[in-house]
Parts: structure tokens; sequence; C-alpha cells
């Protein structure tokens, strides 16, 4: 048992030292940097016109909380499509990462943000 909790602990050293994310963590990084681009530069235009601003029907405290309206499908596929995978990954981001103003610091404030929730949560259970 206790061998098994050093070699975790030391392939999370490693990924750590080496800052390898997950395949899901990589796509989730390409998919926010998209979707960042798409709403600051209007580029690539196809998919800056599939992205709209949810505005709630009443005023609301998080009607300024810059979150993006998921679409309705019917499909399980539908789900997997660009329109309605970009605002499930740009929504649950902090709003000081969605609030960024160049495309520097919020990778940088997204890089920070998915190695704190994949290692430090990881190493809060090896612990």
């Amino acid at each position: 048992m206790n061998t098994a909790w050093l070699q975790n602990g030391a392939t999370l050293n490693r990924q750590v030292r080496t800052h390898k994310f997950s395949t899901a963590v990589q796509t989730y990084f390409k998919l926010a940097t998209l979707t960042f681009k798409a709403l600051h530069t209007g580029r690539p235009p196809y998919f800056s016109d599939l992205l709209h601003y949810h505005e709630p029907m009443r005023s609301l405290r998080s009607s300024s909380s810059h979150q993006l309206s998921v679409p309705r499908h019917n499909l399980s596929f539908g789900s997997r499509a660009l329109p309605f995978s970009a605002p499930r990954v740009w929504n649950p981001l902090p709003l000081s990462i969605r609030e960024s103003y160049s495309l520097p610091t919020f990778r940088s404030n997204l890089n920070t943000f998915y190695f704190q929730s994949a290692y430090l949560t990881s190493a809060a259970h090896l612990a």
C-alpha cells in the first residue's frame, strides 16, 4: 500500500515538473483559447457567428458575467459540436479569466487554472 502511494506520488511529481495535462484538459484549453479569440477578435468568423452571450429576461447580477448561451440540441452527438461544447468549457471558467484583455494573459491564467484544478486536487488525494 505504501509503495502504491510512492509510485503515484512519483508519477504526479514527474507530470508536475513537465506540466503535462491529460488529453481532455488539453482539448479544453484549446477550445477555451479558440473561444476567447472568437469573442475578442471575431476570428474565425464562422465560429464567432455561432457564439452568443447569455441575455437573461430580467436584470440579474449574473448578466455581466460574460457567460455564453448554450443552444439546445436533440441528439447526443450534437452536444460534441463546437457551438454546444464551447459554452460548456467557457462558462465554468472564473470571471477573472473570462475578462482577460489579452491572449497571453488569458492563456497564462487559463494554464494556471487548469494546473491547479488538475494537480492540486490530485495531490490532496495523495496526502
